[in-house]
């Protein structure tokens, strides 16, 4: 029994066959966790005593032949900006080092109702703010195909889980691409689902506006499964869709692609983009005309321009979220200080990493008087402009089709000191934050030297389950083996 190499459907029919245990499962992904964790560094917090407690319940269940929940004796690791009760959640920040929140967000409480085992905390760039994982204030994460490379940010730490086989399935959060860039950097599969399908309540706030978070797995069917979990109208998150009827996405899986639209955008394709992955795209392109899709070449001319709006609009609301966090109510606070003031400005000084004070400072010089106007407000005027462009696409097309990003995964330390080229690693993600849309990136090729190669489907508001046809559709005419050997 290799559970590390196991999907979430192969793990949970197996325990309700009882083929093995839950407990059994649980035990084989610490010992796996013992082995890849020393070197791959994606865990901050492990949860294994109560883990194999809820693994236990599980399998009592299983012998007393009560109803099963979804994900029953399935382990999962949760991104280390989701709040769970009792476990310590700190963001991969000092400031949040020692936290323990007192509740569950609500996506861990769709979890446990459905039977799911956590099995710990997963590392992340500082308040996801990174497109490496190496702005974590604890440790840096290593791509699990290449221990020299990054694995993407700033979901790093649920990707690398899944890569090398210490979790069949993880949660991350999204903000300008931070499921799916690291999906495409560690050969998994990531979802980010469309704004207000899944709650925020319990997600520690980087950008309100953007942040979703969504599931992380080996196969295209662990990301529907993991969706139908944590998907639904949430009345303790005011951005959550009202009325949502939570849709069976595993039944998509199998309607194929035959007679859909897809638009390819040409932006997408121009100077900076590695060859390898432009070509790994465009095969999958053929791939899809094969299978029966029109594919058509398609032109979203301002989306260019979406990684200005991107940084302004999602630092100001970092800005106006970690301003919370002043060393007197709850978080990190300095030893030495007089009056309030120093307090405030040393617990900040101490406690925030160097990628954390950049985006404050930026959100909060466009957010001040004089250039609110010039900044904040024009980029939202853009955001705007972007989201009726998509939207304008998605009423002649179903779904479009681009690349998750510009590069292969690159040596760790390589853009650490250069933020603006580091920025540039969003540029095709960040525009569907922007707009609201859901977006998945799947594994498509690898490049001559053995790296993954990611490809980004995305669709229409709430057009998940068109999203996971194609992506079933293209993950079984590949057919790539994206078990790490």
């Amino acid at each position: 029994m290799e559970v590390s190499k196991m999907t979430v459907e192969e793990i949970r029919s197996g325990i309700r066959e009882k083929k093995f245990t839950s407990e059994e499962v649980v035990k084989a992904i610490f010992e796996k966790i013992k082995q890849e964790e020393p070197k791959v560094d994606a865990f901050l917090t492990l949860c294994e005593e109560d883990a194999l407690r809820q693994a236990r319940i599980v399998d009592e269940k299983v012998k007393n032949g009560e109803t099963l929940g979804k994900l029953a004796g399935v382990p999962i690791g949760v991104k280390d900006n989701i709040c769970t009760d009792g476990v310590r959640t700190t963001c991969a920040s000092k400031m949040l080092e020692n936290f323990i929140p007192p509740y569950d967000a609500t996506v861990v409480k769709k979890l446990k109702q459905e039977d799911a085992v956590i099995i710990g905390k997963l590392n992340m760039d500082e308040f996801a703010m990174g497109s490496s994982n190496e702005n974590s204030a604890f440790k840096a994460t290593k791509n699990p195909w290449d221990l020299t490379r990054v694995p993407g940010g700033s979901s790093g730490g649920s990707a690398a889980a899944v890569a090398a086989g210490m979790a069949p399935i993880t949660l991350g959060s999204d903000t300008g691409g931070s499921i799916r860039q690291p999906a495409a950097f560690c050969g998994v599969v990531g979802l980010k689902p469309t704004y207000g399908l899944v709650s925020r309540f319990g997600l520690i706030a980087f950008g309100s506006s953007l942040d979703q978070i969504g599931p992380l797995g080996k196969k295209v069917r662990d990301c529907a499964i993991g969706l139908e979990v944590i998907a639904g109208t949430d009345l303790q998150d005011n951005t959550s869709k009202k009325d949502l009827v939570i849709e069976n996405y595993t039944e998509a899986l199998n309607a194929g692609v035959k007679g859909m639209k897809i638009g390819v955008p040409k932006e997408f394709f121009g100077d900076g983009l590695d060859k390898e992955i432009s070509d790994a795209v465009l095969n999958c392109v053929e791939k899809f005309k094969e299978l029966g899709a029109e594919v058509e070449e398609i032109s979203l001319p301002i989306t260019t321009e979406g990684l200005s709006a991107y940084y302004i609009i999602s630092s100001a609301e970092a800005s106006s979220n970690l301003a919370r966090y002043d060393g007197i109510r709850y978080g990190h606070r300095t030893a030495d200080y007089e009056g309030v003031d120093e307090l405030i400005t040393k617990s900040r000084t101490e406690a925030f990493g160097d990628e954390v004070k950049r985006r404050i400072m930026l959100g909060t010089y466009a957010l001040s008087s004089g250039y609110y106007d010039a900044y904040y407000k024009r980029a939202l005027k853009l955001k705007k402009k972007i989201k009726n462009q998509f939207k304008s696409v998605f009423e002649q097309y179903d779904l479009i089709l681009s690349p998750v990003s510009p590069v292969l995964p690159f040596v760790a330390g390589e853009k650490k000191n250069n933020p603006l080229e580091m920025y540039l690693e969003d540029i095709y993600t960040v525009n569907i934050n922007l707009a609201g849309i859901p977006g998945i990136s799947l594994p498509c090729g690898f490049s001559a030297s053995g790296l993954p190669i990611g490809i980004q489907i995305l669709g229409p508001h709430f057009g998940e389950k068109k999203i996971f046809s194609a992506a079933q559709a293209l993950e079984d005419a590949l057919q790539i083996d994206n078990v790490r050997k």
